[in-house]
Formats: C-alpha cells, sequence, structure tokens
C-alpha cells in the first residue's frame, strides 16, 4: 500500500477518533499502535514502550507541572479579584474602563499562570458580574473576558510554547521572548476594540463626576505588587541567563504558592490539596497527551507519511505566502474542533519541515501557531473559553457570548496579517537578547 493511501486512511481514523469524543491521548495512542502493527507487524509493538517513555524522557517537560502549579496556586486565591479592582482604579476614567481593567489584569495574570482557562476563569468570576451590576452589555462583558483569557498561552510564560519547543526541539526561551511583543500587540488591539465599541454606545459605568482618590489607587498595590515581582523574576531568570525554564519556573510555582499562603493565608490542608489535585490532574493530562503524540509522531515517519506529505507540498511550487495562508487556515479549521495541546504536538512536527523549507522561521511560526490556536479557545464548537464564562454567567445566551467573541477573534486574525507582514515584531527581542537564531 502506498504511503498516500496509508496517509488518507490514517487521517479519516484520526478525524473520526477525534470527533468520537475519546480523550486525545488514548485515541493517538490507539491508532499509533493499531497502524504499525496493521502495515509493520506484531514485531513493530517492541519499540511502543520505549517511545511513549522517550516522549516523556525530557528534563524541560519539568516545568510544564511548575507553570501549571503557579496558575493553580494563584487561581486559588483572590490574587484575580486584586489585580482586577487594581486596575480598574486606576483605568476608570476610560471608555470601558472596567472591561479594559479586565484584559489587563487578564495580560498579567497571564504570565503568572501561562494557562488560558485558569486566566479567564480567574478574572472572570469578578469581572463578570462587576460589569453587568455596572450595566455593561452582556456581549461585551462576556467577550472580552473570553478574549482576555486567551492570552494566557500567547503571554510568557507560556504551556503552549513549552509544547511547540519540546515537539521542534526550539528554543523554549527564545519562544517566551518572541511571544512578549505579540502579547502586547494583541492587548492593545483587544482594548482598543473594546475602547471603540463602549465609546460608540454611549456608555459609561461610572458618573461623569466619579473619582478615586490617589490615596485609594496606590493602597490597591501592595497585595500585587508581589506577584508582580515574581513575573519580573522568572523573566530576568530566564532571559538573563540565570536559570533554565525548568529551574526558573520550579522557583516560580514555589514563590506563588509561598506567597498565596501568607498574602491570602490558604492555611488548611483542603486548600493546600485542591492547588495539589488541580496541578496533578492537568500535568498528567498534558504530559500524557505528550507521550502519546510522540509515539503518534513515530508512526506517521515510520510510515514515511511526514515525509510524503512534506515532499508533496514542496514538489507543488506554491508561493510561500499561499502556502502559509494554506497552513493557518489548517490551524484554524483544526482548532474549532481540537484542543491546542493536541494540535500542536500532532502537526508540529508534520509543518517544521515545510516551513523551514518555504523560508520561515520556526520561532516566528510558533507565534503564528500560538495566535491561530487562542482563536479556537473562542470560537466554536470547542471554544473551551467560551464555556468557561457561560458557566460563570449562565443566565447569558451562550449565542450571546460567541457573538461577544467575533469581533476579538477579528483582532486575531488581523494581528496575524500584521505579523506577517512584519515578522521582526516576533523575532527582533530574541534576535535583540540572544542573538540570532541558528
Amino acid at each position: 500500500m502506498s504511503p498516500p493511501v496509508q496517509g488518507g486512511i490514517v487521517l479519516l481514523v484520526t478525524l473520526l477518533m477525534l470527533v468520537s469524543g475519546i480523550p486525545v491521548a488514548f485515541g493517538l495512542g490507539a491508532i499509533a499502535v493499531a497502524f504499525l502493527m496493521l502495515f509493520q507487524g506484531f514485531d513493530a509493538i517492541h519499540v511502543v514502550a520505549e517511545t511513549f517513555w522517550s516522549g516523556l524522557d525530557e528534563f524541560t517537560l519539568v516545568a510544564i507541572p511548575m507553570f501549571v502549579m503557579m496558575g493553580a496556586a494563584i487561581g486559588s486565591s483572590p490574587a484575580g479579584k486584586d489585580l482586577y479592582e487594581a486596575l480598574d482604579r486606576w483605568l476608570y476614567r476610560l471608555p470601558g474602563g472596567l472591561a479594559i481593567s479586565n484584559i489587563g489584569a487578564c495580560a498579567i495574570f497571564a504570565a503568572l499562570t501561562g494557562s488560558s482557562p485558569a486566566c479567564c476563569a480567574a478574572i472572570g468570576k469578578m469581572g463578570i458580574p462587576e460589569m453587568r451590576k455596572r450595566g455593561y452589555p452582556d456581549d461585551v462583558a462576556t467577550g472580552s473576558i473570553c478574549a482576555g483569557g486567551t492570552l494566557g498561552i500567547l503571554i510568557p510564560p507560556s504551556v503552549t510554547f513549552i509544547l511547540y519547543g519540546i515537539a521542534t526541539e526550539s528554543s523554549i526561551g527564545r519562544l517566551f521572548i518572541a511571544g512578549i511583543m505579540p502579547g502586547l500587540l494583541l492587548t492593545a488591539m483587544f482594548m482598543a476594540w473594546t475602547i471603540f465599541i463602549i465609546w460608540k454606545r454611549g456608555f459609561r459605568s461610572h458618573d461623569i463626576n466619579f473619582r478615586y482618590s490617589w490615596k485609594e489607587k496606590f493602597a490597591s498595590i501592595p497585595k500585587i505588587a508581589p506577584f508582580l515581582f515574581i513575573i519580573v523574576g522568572v523573566m530576568y531568570a530566564l532571559y538573563g541567563g540565570v536559570a533554565t525554564p525548568s529551574e526558573a519556573a520550579g522557583v516560580g510555582a514555589a514563590l506563588c504558592l509561598f506567597l498565596a499562603v501568607l498574602i491570602y493565608r490558604l492555611w488548611s490542608k483542603d486548600q493546600i490539596w485542591h492547588i495539589l489535585r488541580d496541578t496533578m490532574r492537568e500535568s498528567v493530562m498534558i504530559l500524557t497527551i505528550i507521550a502519546a503524540a510522540v509515539l503518534f509522531g513515530y508512526m506517521l515517519t515510520s510510515l514515511y507519511l511526514t515525509q510524503t506529505l512534506a515532499q508533496a507540498i514542496a514538489d507543488a511550487h506554491f508561493n510561500r505566502w499561499v502556502l502559509m495562508g494554506m497552513i493557518n487556515l489548517f490551524l484554524l479549521v483544526s482548532g474549532f474542533f481540537i484542543p491546542p495541546a493536541a494540535i500542536i504536538l500532532m502537526t508540529s512536527p508534520i509543518l517544521l519541515p515545510i516551513i523551514v523549507a518555504a523560508g520561515f522561521d520556526p520561532i516566528w511560526f510558533g507565534v503564528i501557531l500560538t495566535i491561530n490556536m487562542e482563536i479556537g479557545l473562542i470560537h466554536p464548537p470547542v471554544g473551551l473559553n467560551i464555556y468557561i464564562v457561560n458557566a460563570i454567567a449562565p443566565d447569558v445566551p451562550l449565542a450571546k457570548v460567541m457573538w461577544g467573541t467575533l469581533p476579538y477573534v477579528g483582532c486575531m486574525v488581523l494581528c496575524i496579517i500584521i505579523l506577517c507582514i512584519f515578522p521582526e515584531i516576533a523575532t527582533w527581542l530574541p534576535n535583540h537578547l540572544m542573538g540570532p537564531g541558528k
């Protein structure tokens, strides 16, 4: 049987598995084992355990549970509420100041957690009821939180970048730095749209004569300042060459847990266990997907499916930007149905040779891929952030939440176009701080 026919069968079975609702890790592992045995015989089963283990035998993976623990520790405390209140006191004069505060809080929270669902839930639980209480339109209140939550996988530290770095053997530190400027750009675009739509509707959340005193503004800072210092410290350790991502993640997780206990009095065994349980649950899920995806990638390579696909695209002689447009469309559609971790681990080894052959920077492409994954988080049918927000405000119709996210999807698409025109937005800072990439 020829590789194209084998590839078609694998693609069909994989799509059926993904839409069936089977857990991604188990589905990928089962497909990999089945096709290895089908096309290479039972002797191929000998490499399954070794390949599965090799997918986890990587020191860099230690960073994942550490960053997840950072998110769990902060998410279990009122840190999100304090971030939101502090920003509200400083930004309340802007049109839609409360929504702007929520997006800003999401951006800062993203730098602490690296998790989109955690970011969305932590800020949304406080921000959405407050915005609705003050009369904000439901679509703006929910859509801004959905969009702001996606910043958790773009602004470093990002679990998505760690997975991409592992899958493509790219520098995780360089990926983290590359995400900073696009993350700030996307945050500014979200804020700009929110200000515009609130101004256009003529809405004000505060009376025109309302003022916060300087004392009230500065009183909001002490509780959040230590967490901001953690962000700065982790970034300095990563980019200053002081520590590896895994070491920086370990220190960051320990400090976040310590501050959550010290500042917010999370003393009880139940609270600590809740943090550890959430960390273990999410970490095991991600690591199992990684191991299964490595086995799946080994199957694709062993059957010469990735090599055949790359060669077919190379022989087609597409214009490089047409090719990039096709890849973006593929990632966009995939994000509608498949979780980001699964997409990155399944597609990155296949796409990397193609984008390198086309002359694109793998670090830049990692940022483009991540923004595509953000779109999937706020676009149905998967749209994880949409369902998190709908759970926070169940009386808001799901359709209204979805409509509220669409302008922010447009912002993300525009951001991808800007990065394609000006790739230096993503590549300049890592090249400046770490030297030109290899």
